[in-house]
């Protein structure tokens, strides 16, 4: 599977742009800020149907246009499928296959999957919780879609039950045959969606552990935990225990949506502990992980996206990353950097087949 072609109109700083992509490697390269990280997302956009950099869509509209469109055509078992996303402001995001709207945006969801590294990936490490178990949803949400739905419907749940404690605190009172209502199915999804991340973790971690030691440093023992209250007990038992808490923050302070995951080196948090070449690999070493682990539940190879990760990382480290594209185990590949030499350099060096692209105010032309 690969992307052919990409239409862009009044997206980000892009008033229009087609570019014709290589079904192997194509490098964009350009200084800061010319557009070469927006090209990637326009790929994101097409795989996820979301801003990788910022899921707020309209702010993803170049300034002062009312809408804007990204259009492909994927190549994907000899047949060629367009993609059109279109957003305008004040009207709802409207993606269409071969023409056809979708009646629901999930439904879209693993069909053209594409995985990105990029120098903002270091907020899993940094940010809180709530990033990684978006992440980790992410991944598995693309092949399961009895599990999107369940983390679909266990927010709503949250949510209702949030404003009911609040709700009741305000009104000094606590009505439990209320709550029970919604613990009941709190806990019927939360059990799944606990069992569904476990399952997922127990394959995936000696995965990310294998491409660390290729990527990273073979001394280094890395390790990845799953944190969850479910972990500890039942999860009925687990809301009775933690209902007066729960009537005095107005929160439910137990529950999957406070699960975490939890990254360590030498059995010490990456965060405090691990250097910047050892953080990099680290989020690197997850990421190829996803690769992996996507292209065999999906039966279908990702695109990936390289974005200005070669000035982050040391020669070994980069070398050892290009290896892999060299023995074939990726598909089609987009990278931007911001040199053009180091780009020719690592690709000749490697043997690879490239497709160049230079990026410049808003313009994408193929070079040589």
């Amino acid at each position: 599977m690969h992307l052919e072609n990409l239409h862009l109109v009044n997206f980000k700083n892009y008033e229009e742009a087609d570019i014709s992509l290589t079904s192997g490697i194509n490098c964009f390269v350009g200084k800061n800020g010319a557009g070469k990280t927006n090209i990637l997302d326009a790929v994101h956009y097409l795989s996820m149907c979301k801003s990788y950099m910022n899921v707020i869509d309209r702010q993803n509209i170049r300034f002062e246009q009312p809408f804007f469109v990204i259009q492909g055509d994927w190549q994907k078992e000899n047949t060629s499928i367009n993609i059109h996303c279109a957003v305008k402001v004040g009207a709802k995001k409207v993606f269409r296959r071969n023409k056809k709207e979708y009646e629901k945006l999930a439904d879209h969801i693993g069909q053209f999957p594409a995985v990105m590294i990029s120098p903002y990936d270091r907020d899993l490490i940094s940010e809180g919780s709530e990033l990684r178990r978006k992440w980790m949803d992410g991944i598995i949400a693309q092949f399961d879609r009895k599990y999107l739905a369940d983390i679909q419907k266990y927010a709503k749940v949250l949510q209702q039950r949030n404003a009911l404690l609040k709700n009741m605190a305000e009104h000094r009172l606590f009505d439990r045959e209320s709550i029970e209502v919604w613990n009941i199915q709190m806990i019927q999804l939360g059990e799944r969606i606990f069992e569904r991340r476990k399952e997922f973790l127990e394959s995936f971690i000696p995965v990310f552990q294998k491409h660390y030691n290729t990527i990273g440093n073979t001394d280094e023992q890395v390790s990845l935990t799953y944190r969850s209250h479910l972990l500890e007990g039942d999860f009925e038992t687990l809301l009775q225990r933690a209902e007066r808490k729960d009537a005095q923050t107005r929160y439910s302070t137990v529950g999957t949506h406070r699960d975490d995951l939890i990254f360590e080196i030498k059995g010490h948090p990456v965060k405090k502990f691990g250097s910047q070449g050892q953080q990099k690999s680290y989020i690197i070493a997850l990421r190829l992980a996803q690769y992996e682990w996507l292209k065999e539940q999906l039966g279908v190879t990702p695109v990936l996206l390289l974005d200005d990760i070669f000035d982050k990382l040391d020669q070994t480290r980069v070398e050892r990353l290009m290896k892999l594209v060299h023995d074939q185990f990726f598909g089609q590949v987009l990278v931007s950097d911001t040199d053009e030499e180091r780009v020719r350099d690592i690709f000749a060096k490697n043997d690879l087949e490239s497709k160049l692209f230079r990026v410049a105010e808003g313009g994408v032309s193929e070079a040589e």
